[in-house]
């Protein structure tokens, strides 16, 4: 995995040479441009001696994570400088702020329709993610995801597929035409490594849900009958650049919910290193059959932190419920 990111982080050193050789004819008296050059140019050298990526203060390898948003970097975050802390400790407190300004009101209602999500980053920023739009028809469209990896790399490419989505949902696109556009999107302009597992979805006003399922946790359907999964129809987008992606119809009658989570609910552990797993999810749905979408998450929650004990939570958590109220 080390490998392959340098090799493309390499590659995209290579480009930024390039488009800046190219700038630099064009403004040959721009200081900031042949700075950035001898900067690139460092950076190569260092690929070419197989130093790159590791810190020149420790010589320990830089987070991968702040290597693939700034493939510049030439110190690991132990050994910034006092300035550099304090800006990296702004970027982030402005990084949450956008991010948080990103996401939809908690509690939305539509014809028929109503919904709850609950959304905590582990750190400062997330790659977890769901949006939620209103359509013309009086139904809800809604996407929830999870980008690979944590931190500010996970949350730009967050950010990344809500302005993808965003810009595909106000056109008449199908569920499943969406996440395909979406992944070719996203496939284009990623590095190969990263990838989302995310639920895209289309409630109408008389109770019908279109659900696509690209390679995320398995959604609840919680009604009368008992407790449901809805199984994926896709791998996770930024896969492959041609994949398919199928959906599949669900109805939902007054006072059913469809669930939404995050592995970071299922695969939270407790101190004793077990997991809390989607069985026990399950359970905890039946219980919480005819509660409003707020108090279903909140069971959820407080369910999850039972079961940890005071262990601390180390991934991105969300949870979405939406029910059907007609």
């Amino acid at each position: 995995m080390a490998t392959v990111t340098n090799e493309l982080l390499a590659r995209q050193l290579r480009e930024r040479r390039e488009r800046l050789e190219t700038a630099l004819e064009e403004a040959p008296a721009a200081p900031d441009l042949g700075r950035l050059l001898q900067e690139v140019d460092a950076a190569l050298e260092r690929v070419n001696a197989g130093t790159y990526g590791l810190c020149e203060f420790c010589h320990d390898p830089i987070e991968p994570e702040r290597l693939l948003v700034d493939p510049l970097l030439r110190f690991c975050l132990d050994h910034l400088t006092e300035r550099e802390q304090r800006e990296l400790e702004h970027d982030l407190q402005t990084a949450a702020r956008i991010q948080r300004g990103l996401l939809p009101p908690p509690d939305l209602s539509a014809q028929g329709w109503e919904l709850h999500f609950h959304w905590e980053p582990a750190g400062p920023v997330s790659g977890d993610w769901c949006d939620v739009v209103r359509k013309d028809d009086g139904g809800l469209f809604f996407m929830f995801g999870d980008v690979s990896g944590k931190g500010v790399a996970a949350a730009i490419l967050m950010s990344h597929l809500h302005a993808t989505f965003r810009a595909l949902a106000a056109g008449d696109s199908t569920v499943s035409e969406l996440v395909e556009r979406a992944n070719r999107a996203f496939r284009e302009s990623t590095l190969s490594p990263f990838f989302a597992t995310l639920v895209c979805g289309r409630a109408t006003s008389d109770g019908h849900v279109e659900i696509c399922n690209a390679g995320h946790c398995p959604p609840f359907v919680v009604s009368s009958e008992g407790v449901k999964t809805v199984d994926p129809t896709g791998l996770p987008v930024g896969t492959f650049y041609s994949s398919s992606y199928a959906s599949r119809t669900l109805t939902l009658v007054h006072g059913d919910t469809l669930v939404l989570y995050t592995d970071g609910l299922t695969e939270a552990r407790d101190r004793g290193d077990t997991e809390y797993g989607a069985q026990r999810l399950a359970r905890t749905l039946a219980r919480a059959r005819g509660l409003a979408p707020r108090d279903v998450d909140g069971t959820c929650l407080e369910d999850l932190a039972a079961h940890l004990a005071g262990a601390p939570k180390r991934d991105d958590l969300t949870v979405m419920a939406i029910r059907r109220t007609a």
